[in-house]
């Protein structure tokens, strides 16, 4: 990461010559200093149509104008190019609300990358349906929201969540092992903007109790996903994946604790690949610049 502010450009289009060239010469008229640029071209298959990808990383003090500006000079080129396209400042923190059931190692790893600066964003709350955690959080200065599920209430208390999550304008929400179902109309409210991490490495052993299912099927990989949370279950574009060896002497109870490592890791990895703007979601499927 530089310490010096700059903006992020993160966009696709449909594929044709001339992209790059006419992104950059528009930073270059204006002597944009570009930091880091990662470009990747989609060949397309069958009706889906060949599709380019790019992110650049831009010095703002070597642009002349500020970043309402820069949006509105650029909108031209991009209707041009016909891009799905944002601009971000890397001074404004994002703000991430965290879901949280029972199970602590996730959450204990965010806020510690949170308190240590290196998830440099803000938490206006954390929510959860049990208050297991209500004094930790607290204690750590974040409001706590204890919004109970139960069969009979499940609509209201989602209702109280999206009340919570449009309340505090989050750019991001986070499943750290959240232990319920998210209703259609909470993953359409924000699409590319929920994470989830699965305990599994899906696509293989979806829903409940993954790795008792990996134990009875013997296999010798476990591992978990970062993806982001859409209406069909555990079905989203993929973020982040990680692996660990095991072997037949291993118990699921072993095999649960190997994954609680993984989970946070590969949690911590796709949170920052999304929040860096590094995640471009193309279908089903994930363009991610590391």
């Amino acid at each position: 990461m530089h310490r010096d502010r700059f903006y992020t450009l993160a966009a696709s289009c449909p594929d044709r010559t001339g992209i790059i060239a006419r992104v950059t010469g528009f930073f270059a008229e204006h002597q944009g200093w570009i930091l880091e640029s990662s470009f990747h071209s989609d060949e397309g298959n069958g009706d889906i149509p060949a599709r380019y990808f790019m992110r650049l990383e831009i010095k703002a003090d070597s642009l002349p104008f500020m970043l309402a500006e820069l949006r509105e000079r650029f909108e031209p080129i991009a209707d041009e190019l016909r891009m799905d396209w944002k601009i971000t400042d890397s001074a404004v923190k994002k703000r991430v609300v965290v879901l949280v059931s029972k199970q602590e190692h996730c959450l204990y790893d965010l806020l510690a990358r949170w308190q240590a600066r290196e998830l440099d964003i803000e938490i206006p709350c954390v929510i959860s349906n049990h208050d297991t955690f209500k004094g930790f959080v607290e204690w750590h200065g974040i409001p706590f929201h204890h919004v109970p599920v139960t069969a009979e209430n499940k609509p209201k208390a989602h209702a109280e969540m999206q009340r919570l999550i449009d309340e505090t304008r989050v750019d991001t929400v986070v499943l750290a092992r959240y232990m319920q179902i998210l209703p259609p109309v909470l993953c359409a409210a924000y699409p590319g903007r929920i994470l989830n991490i699965h305990h599994s490495f899906l696509p293989s052993f979806v829903g409940a109790k993954p790795y008792h299912q990996a134990w009875q099927r013997g296999v010798k990989l476990i591992g978990a996903t970062c993806h982001y949370v859409t209406e069909e279950l555990d079905q989203g574009p993929i973020v982040e994946q990680d692996v660990i060896r095991i072997d037949h002497s291993d118990s699921p109870d072993d095999m649960i604790r190997y994954g609680k490592d993984i989970e946070k890791t590969v949690l911590a990895r796709g949170l920052r690949y999304h929040l860096e703007d590094r995640v471009l979601v193309h279908g089903n499927k994930t363009v991610v610049f590391r």
